[in-house]
């Protein structure tokens, strides 16, 4: 028998050569565990690379790719550290920067859906709302944007009423119930203009439903009564004027009011 080509030790020589082929590969490629900087050394290299560059005393230059990686490294190996809830806030922080918002929206939703009671979640609920804010189109276009937003914002404001990041909530939440009810009056002045009075009355409605108190009640109501006189509706369309004139005294929507009022009599 010719000993030269043995299949057993021809795999055994295999196998030893596979063996140091995978040790070179993991000793000069893969890093082990130790090492891996510790969790608080990875988080301080983090805010140190958010601290950014200072170009020719210009500006300052923020790798926010680069300033993720320690924070990744701190969620990926130390699962269970104090930082691992932090370094997933700044990963959807160095997105939101970045103007990736529908990425740093998937960290800030998760941060919530997994800490949900932690001292953070309303900061993480806001910058939810923020994500869409800053996507939302002009009061003439879709305003899934703003209606997303603001479904954030009311969330905040019921479930944490006295956090700071509700209050600057508040203010936002005000705006974009604004914006909501100027979008409906346009729709509803669209519809009127076509003569379309049953369109536009429900739009005009909807104003005075959802969004009361905003600016927009004496036109709506005007608006509103309008309507009604086209769809022969004449009496609750004078019972609307009188409300225009009886609370929007000082108003361009009164005085038409009173016009119209006039002209039925």
């Amino acid at each position: 028998m010719d000993r030269t080509h043995c299949p057993k030790k021809t795999f055994t020589r295999l196998a030893l050569a596979l063996m140091l082929a995978l040790s070179a590969s993991c000793s000069t490629d893969s890093p082990g565990f130790e090492d891996v900087a510790p969790a608080d050394q990875l988080y301080a290299e983090g805010l140190e690379l958010l601290k950014g560059r200072n170009i020719l005393g210009i500006y300052t230059w923020i790798n926010y790719s680069g300033a993720r990686e320690p924070f990744q490294a701190i969620i990926d190996n130390y699962p269970y550290s104090k930082y691992e809830v932090e370094a997933q806030i700044k990963i959807a922080d160095t997105y939101f920067k970045e103007g990736n918002y529908d990425e740093a929206l998937s960290y800030y939703r998760g941060f919530a859906d997994l800490h949900p009671q932690h001292p953070k979640v309303p900061y993480s609920i806001l910058r939810s709302a923020l994500c869409y804010y800053n996507q939302i189109e002009s009061i003439d276009r879709d305003q899934t944007a703003t209606r997303e937003a603001l479904k954030y914002l009311e969330l905040l404001s019921t479930n944490y009423p006295y956090e700071a990041a509700t209050q600057e909530g508040e203010i936002i939440l005000h705006r974009l119930r604004t914006r909501l009810a100027d979008n409906m009056m346009e729709i509803g002045d669209f519809y009127l203009e076509r003569t379309q009075y049953q369109s536009a009355a429900t739009r005009y409605r909807r104003v005075l439903d959802d969004y009361p108190g905003l600016g927009n009640d004496g036109e709506a109501l005007y608006k509103l009564g309008l309507c009604y006189e086209e769809m022969k509706r004449v009496d609750e369309a004078l019972r609307l004027y009188h409300v225009v004139l009886e609370n929007f005294s000082d108003s361009r929507d009164a005085e038409r009011a009173a016009e119209r009022i006039a002209g039925a009599e």
